[in-house]
Order: structure tokens, then sequence, then C-alpha cells
């Protein structure tokens, strides 16, 4: 969607010979005095906001609070960004697609066209979450990884080729290229991008919002952008602004260098853990400093990428000179580096450690020097622990399970399967293999391990997932491929795989053992290792820089010492230790120069979007709505639109309400909506079985989120839930009330629909936190939860459970379930809703106590906007854009 910019504003920049019009800051600062001294990230809002404001959606005023900001002024105030394209994962891609044909279908039986739903601006949907690692450690695994791959999801790609043909600016990358992140860095994204404007063409930041939480990872290269639900992203995709709270700014200020040995994943897994005790949560946290620009790209996108991880909304890099050499090194072109150079100096948008920061919430000091090898675990990433000290976190973590274990220098397979012992060693997920140097690191200490005789335990599961076929394409020149395959670390595919869950199965006597009690662990080179992510069998799983997870492929234990132990006995006889086999920084640096390259990438990008014989085979004929086959177990039309009417409904009060689960702390949106394999003996896996699905072909959660009747089934059916209504059993096990009866989640929920009792959902802090899985909110709307009772939220998941019409309630600081002392047996009215419900609202909660008590405690309303506040009386996101589009008002 494109608006036409006040002429006022407008300004001449000519680049490479080419003149732009450009939305000129400097022009508007006399207007709005303190746009130019605004932080880097904020100064892009404002050209956001200039460039659309028509003085009804965004307003004069909007751009004076904003310019506020660099007088210190830190009021909460509304704005609306209109992003210029929209990035999905076909996990999030196919049941947004899904969502725009239940909209079209809609509009026929409303009498309206179909066509009226419609994207207004551009989306890329990369097919990166659905190919598993069934294949490992073998030559042939990628080719048969990908052949599992189009089997199991050929209803879902013909899906999505249904959509690249029917829905205009939806553009798909096929499987088998690489993870949305990376190739979004290596291709997608402009930095600057321009469009027609009269008979020249106008210049203006590349901003883009994502359906996965690590859309950041873009802010390392200068892009404005994170991650949202897939319901508020099919909302931007349809001209619907994100609305939002301008964010406060924390500045981060990058001091020192690392040194020897320390490599990017070293430094992230150290800024999460600080980053998280300042307490970030929610706001714009922006790099700078006088090691700023020794900081190479990749190394920069490895820290924004895990902006969620640290509870950011982005970990933002302004541009400057490396970004520009980034630009040119992946094959962009002379002429639009020197259009990002040219805009941002021009803009005020390029870094100078010189200029006085104005703006800034507050500011953090990281030392670079400080940092020291580490991994974090084993069951959060925002939970470091130094190398060196692994084998106590794990003990500490597991009860000290250490009795059996046998040392790394043991013989083989034939030994038993002990606690640590490593089940799965995964190079895997866009973090860190967007990052040369941590994947050449890889290499170089493979070929130095093969040279001297050590392997991998037999009982490790080893596997080498890239984020790009180029990464393939540098190691081969770098002469590497063969001595990671000779450890076992094959390619199996070019996606998130064992990041995502998708780790295949493992070696039959670990797997025994993991069921029998025995604590086996994971080492991936991911951005995430919630409860039961990797396998649901490994309860311990640590991220580990790419080199690293190598180094403990061949000790095979994560009770390994790596400063006193050796990691196995050489072919000569000797004892090796890691520090014999591991890398020079400089031997590194030098193979990066030697084999990188701007052909590399002009060569893999320029097919990028060519799926080959398989992609094009899919049946997939254009059409104004969707012919949703009737038998699938894959694609279902969501029945969220299924009783839609062009007005809304009144807000009902929540009057009854009990409890589905009560949780603790740090609960994610994996415990909500799990993403891996389906149990068999899950609800979900009943109903597949009862469908006629046999369990080989299950798939996953992540493959069938477009059949909501087998997602209604997977919500909080994690096997390593706790939910304290049950507290004596893990797993997706609740009571129902007023019997007490203890049964799956699903079935309790069905019995309260049956009983029309409405429900709760009553939890600690931090609520929602890891992925922007919107399943994680529709299918508790779809159980019948009507409101979350919380501590505190995370920023994605709340404003999709507003998205939903699942209303937020945070407790007032200091109150918690356990000082409210609640069991679970109480119910809950919310009244009033119709008349007092506003953004940010005090709201009274009605506790009923089972001996016939009733107190009441306020909390928060968060529903944090106007906007927000529009969708949730009309019952949710969708409904509210699909009356707005059928209204002519999108």
């Amino acid at each position: 969607m494109f608006r036409q910019p006040r002429a006022s504003v407008l300004r001449p920049l000519v680049a490479a010979g080419v003149r732009y019009d450009i939305v000129s800051l400097e022009v508007a600062e006399g207007s709005f005095p303190g746009l130019s001294r605004l932080p880097v990230s904020l100064k892009v809002l404002a050209e956001n906001l200039l460039r659309h404001a028509d003085g009804v959606v965004v307003t004069d005023d909007d751009l004076s609070a904003l310019a506020a900001r660099a007088d210190g002024r830190d009021d909460d105030h509304e704005v609306a960004f209109h992003p210029a394209r929209v990035l999905v994962p076909d996990a999030s891609g196919v049941p947004l697609v899904a969502d725009l044909a239940a909209m079209r279908d809609a509009a026929v039986r409303l009498g309206k066209a179909p066509e009226a739903v419609s994207p207004r601006v551009p989306i890329d949907v990369v097919i990166d979450h659905s190919v598993a690692t069934d294949v490992a450690g073998r030559p042939e695994a990628l080719e048969r990884n990908l052949e599992f791959e189009y089997a199991r999801n050929r209803e879902r790609y013909a899906f999505l080729r249904w959509a690249q043909k029917s829905l205009p600016g939806v553009r798909v990358v096929p499987p088998g290229n690489g993870i949305a992140h990376q190739v979004n860095l290596e291709f997608l994204a402009t930095v600057v991008t321009d469009v027609p404007l009269g008979d020249g063409r106008l210049a203006f930041p590349d901003t883009l919002v994502g359906t996965d939480s690590h859309t950041t990872m873009i802010n390392g290269l200068g892009v404005f952008g994170w991650g949202v639900g897939g319901i508020e992203a099919a909302s931007a995709m349809l001209g619907e602004p994100i609305s939002m709270l301008v964010p406060r700014v924390v500045g981060c200020r990058l001091v020192g260098a690392p040194r020897p040995g320390v490599t990017s994943t070293d430094v992230v897994l150290a800024l999460v853990e600080r980053l998280r005790g300042v307490g970030v949560v929610g706001a714009f946290v922006e790099f700078f400093g006088p090691a700023f620009a020794a900081l190479r790209l990749e190394e920069r996108a490895t820290l924004a990428n895990m902006a969620p991880e640290y509870g950011a909304t982005m970990g933002f890099f302004p541009i400057d000179d490396e970004t520009v050499r980034y630009l040119r090194l992946t094959g962009r072109g002379d002429a639009r580096a020197a259009l990002v150079e040219a805009y941002a100096k021009t803009q005020g948008l390029w870094h100078d450690p010189d200029i006085p920061r104005a703006g800034f919430s507050a500011v953090v000091e990281f030392d670079l020097s400080a940092v020291e090898p580490s991994l974090a675990g084993p069951r959060r990433p925002q939970d470091r622990v130094p190398l060196s000290q692994v084998p106590r976190r794990f003990r500490e973590a597991f009860a000290d399970p250490a009795a059996g274990r046998t040392a790394p220098g043991g013989a083989g397979r034939e030994r038993p399967v002990a606690d640590g012992d490593v089940a799965i060693a995964a190079i895997t997920s866009c973090t860190n293999t967007s990052n040369p140097s941590v994947m050449l690191a890889a290499g170089l200490l493979a070929r130095n391990a093969v040279r001297l005789g050590l392997r991998p335990r037999p009982w490790v599961r080893t596997s080498l997932a890239p984020g790009s076929r180029v990464v393939s394409d540098y190691l081969a020149r770098a002469g590497l491929v063969e001595p990671l395959e000779a450890l076992g670390f094959h390619v199996v595919g070019y996606g998130c795989m064992t990041c995502a869950g998708l780790s295949g199965s493992l070696d039959p006597a670990v797997a025994a053992a993991a069921r029998d009690g025995r604590v086996v662990a994971a080492v991936l080179s991911g951005n995430r290792n919630f409860e039961a992510r990797i396998h649901p069998l490994v309860r311990a799983n640590f991220l580990a820089s790419p080199p690293l997870v190598v180094a403990y492929a061949l000790a095979g234990s994560v009770l390994w010492d790596p400063e006193r132990e050796p990691l196995g006995v050489g072919a000569d006889g000797r004892e090796v230790f890691l520090r014999d086999i591991w890398p020079d920084d400089d031997e590194v640096e030098r193979c990066r120069r030697a084999c990188l390259g701007p052909d590399l990438f002009r060569t893999r990008y320029a097919t990028v979007t060519d799926g080959g014989p398989r992609w094009e085979a899919l049946e997939a004929e254009a059409s104004p709505t969707f012919p949703w086959p009737a038998a699938s177990t894959y694609l279902r039309r969501p029945p969220f639109l299924d009783d839609l009417t062009l007005e809304p409904a009144e807000v009902a009060d929540i009057v009854g309400a009990r409890p589905l689960v009560v949780l603790g702390d740090s609960i994610t949106t994996d415990h909500i909506s799990p993403a891996g394999a389906i149990p068999e003996d899950s609800p979900a896996g009943r109903y597949l079985i009862a469908a006629g699905v046999e369990p080989a072909d299950f798939n996953s959660y992540v493959s069938r989120r477009a059949n909501h009747e087998v997602m209604a089934r997977g919500v909080f059916a994690n096997v390593r839930l706790r939910n304290e209504l049950v507290p004596e059993r893990e797993g997706g096990f609740t009571r129902h009330w007023p019997d007490g009866t203890v049964m799956p989640v699903h079935e309790a929920a069905a019995r309260y629909a049956e009983e029309r009792v409405p429900l709760v959902v009553v939890a600690g802090r931090e609520y929602g936190s890891g992925s922007s899985r919107d399943w994680a909110a529709k299918g508790p709307r779809l159980l019948g939860v009507r409101a979350v009772i919380a501590e505190s939220f995370e920023r994605i998941h709340r404003s999709n459970l507003v998205g939903m019409g699942i209303l937020p309630l945070q407790l007032d600081e200091g109150v918690t379930r356990r000082s409210l002392r609640l069991t679970g047996r109480e119910t809950f009215d919310v009244v009033g809703l119709g008349e007092r419900l506003a953004p940010r609202a005090w709201l009274d909660l009605r506790i009923h106590r089972p001996d016939g008590t009733t107190g009441t405690v306020r909390v928060r309303c968060r529903i944090d906007t106007v906007p927000e506040l529009a969708w949730f009386r009309h019952g949710g996101i969708l409904q509210y854009t699909t009356r707005q589009l059928l209204r002519g008002r999108g």
C-alpha cells in the first residue's frame, strides 16, 4: 500500500547518478523540533509517520509526541506504523493464507466480491519450517529429507502455490533454499527501497513485520522491523497499520573487543543474560559505541536475531560503512549500496559515534572483552553458563544424575547410556548459520579433529542445517565439507529443522534409556531450548556456537570438562584436548576472505524463487476463492469467521468462569501450543487416527496448523507442562470442576463448553514468551478461554491474545496467584466490559471461593491501544479487518 506524501516535505536526493525524492526529516525538523536528535530507530519511525501523515490515521500530534522524546519526555503515545512488506515462514504462512481464504469465503457469504480481501502490502513466504531431520549422518540426507518433506506437505505447498497464483503481491521461496531470516538478510532486504512517484522515484527505509519472532535478525542490517503474530501480520498485509505505543529506547553502548577464541555466539548469550537482567521487554534496543564499527554485519545480525530472547521489540544497528560493505558482498550491487549510503547520511540515519545521544530512556554498557566461551541452558536461552561450569549446571538442574557416567574416553556404543550423554549435536538455525566466521570455525575444528583421528561418539545424532545454500558453497570453496561429513555433519536440509523441534529420531538405545529416566542432552547452535521443544525425550538442551557443537559431538557428554578432560584419544593413542583443535582467529579470518564473494550470492539468489520439478508439479489453479478439500487432514477452513455479520455484537461480561489451567512463570508459546511431533496417545493423535491417518504420517503440529481440529487438541499439550491444578503429573492434563476429575485439557474444555461455562487461564510472570505463535492464542480461543490473568505478558503474545478476542488481565504489582491463595476451584467474574473497557484501564476481578466468600482485586486491562480495543470489540482482528474491507475502509 502506497500513500502520496505531502509535497512540502519532499526533497531531491541523487545517488549513483539517479535522482530520487525523499521525505526529508531535515525539513520536518522545522515543524517538529527534536526529530534530528532522536535515536536512529525512532528517526526511521518518524519518516514512516511523516510519509503516511493524513491528519486522521497519522497526525501532527503523533510527530510532535515522537519529537518530544529527544527532550526526555517518555509519555505513552499511540502511533500507527505502516510496514512496507511482510515476511512469513510457511509455519505461520499457511495459517495466514488460510485466514485470508476464509475471509474471502466470508465476503462471498455476505454478498461481497472476494477480491475485496487482497494484500495491499507485498508478502514473502519462505518455506523453511517443515523439513525434518529424518535422515542424518549420511551423504543422501539432504535429498531424502527433501523427498520426505514434499511427500508430507504436498497439500500445504499446493495451497501456497494457489496463493502465489491467486493473491496479488504474494511471492514464495520454495523448499530447500534457506531460512526466512537468512534469506531476508542475504537477499530480500533492500535497506532503502524505492517506488515510482510521478516521473521519478520515491526512496524510503525498508521496513517490515514478520510472523516469526526472529524477524529482528534484519535489524543488524539497519532495517526497521520485528515479529508479530500471524493474525496481526494478516491485518498489516491487508493495509491496516500496526498500532503501537511509542516504545522506550534503551541504548546499548558497546565497548572493548572479544578475546581470542570468543565467538559471536558467546557474545549474544552473554548479551541475552545481561539485557534480561536489565529489563528491556517491549523496548527498542539500539546499539552504538566505540566497538560498534568493529562488529561485522553478520555478528550484528546474530545479536539482533536474539532480541526476543532478551525481550526487546528490536535490537537495532544503524547503517554505516559495514552495512554498505555487506550489501556489496551479498551481490546487491553498487547502485543499491550507493543509494543506501546517500540516503542514510542525508536523513541522519548513519551511525556516527561522535554524535551525542538523546532520547534514550536508559543506557547500558556492554563490554565485549568480558565475554567468555559459554553455553545457555538447560531450559532457557537467557540462562548462560560458562563453558567450564556446564557439568555443574547439569547436575544442579537434574539432581546430580552423574552416577554411572562413562568418561568421554570410554569405548563405544556397547556401553550403557549415561546421564548427560549428548543425544543430538546440531548445527542449525539462522542465528549462527548466517555468520561465516562461526561456520568456518566449525569446519576448521572438524578438519583439525579428523587429522588427529577423532570421531563423534556413536550415540550422538549429528546434523548440519545451513540457513542458505550459500553456506554450503563457501564451505565447499574452503575445502571444509569433507571434514564436517567425516564427523557426521552432512547437510540435512536448508531450514530450521532441529531448532524448530524437527530433530528426527534418536539412537534407539538412547531413546529407550531416556524413556527409562536417563537425562540425555542436545547441544545445538539454535536460539530456542525450551522444554520438549528440541525433542520430547531430551530434557537438557544447551545452546552453543557451531564449533562447540562439533566439540560436544566428539566428547559425547555435557559432563565433559573442556578445560581438564580430553575430547578423546587420537589415532596415535594420545589424548586430544579442545585447545589442540580449536582454530586460530587469524586462520578463520583468512579462510573467510578467501572463500566469500558476491558471485556466490548472485548465483544462488538468481533462481531462489524457482522451485524445480517438485515445486512445478504441484497442482494449483488460480481462483478467487480456495476449493477446500473435504477429506483433507491438513487444510480445513478456520472457523473464526463462520458466523460473521457486518455489525459486531456487544462485548459480553465474563461471569462464572472456571480456570482451565493454573500455570507458573515463563510459560512459553511452546508450552501453550507445541510445534514438534504429535504423540500417538495425545488428543491430536487420537483425532488423526480416527481420521484414518497412520502415526507414521502424523507429521508435526507445525505442519497441521491449517487444521484447527488438530491444533485445538494440542493446546496445553506440551509433555513438560506443569499445571498446578494437577501437580502430581506433567503434560496436558487438568481438573474439571466442581467434580475435580483429572482429564486431558481438550476434554475438560469440551465438557465446560457443554455446560456453558466460560474459561480463564491463570499464570505467573512472562506469560507467552518465545515464538510468535498465533495458535497459542487461536487454540485457547477455540477452547472457550475468555481471559488470561497473569502477572506479566510477553509482547507478541499479549497482542495475539487481543487479536483473538481474549482479554489479557495483568495482576497489580506484588499480587500473584499464590498471594491470592488460588486453588483452582474458584470462579471468576469480570463485569462492565461494555462501558468500562478502555486501553490499560483498571478493572475489577471478582473471585468466588468454594467456601462461599467473594473477594475483589483490581487488574490492568492489557488492551494497550485504541485500535486493539476495536479488534477486541469486534471479536478479534480477523473479524475487524474483514468488516473494514467489506465496508470499503481497508
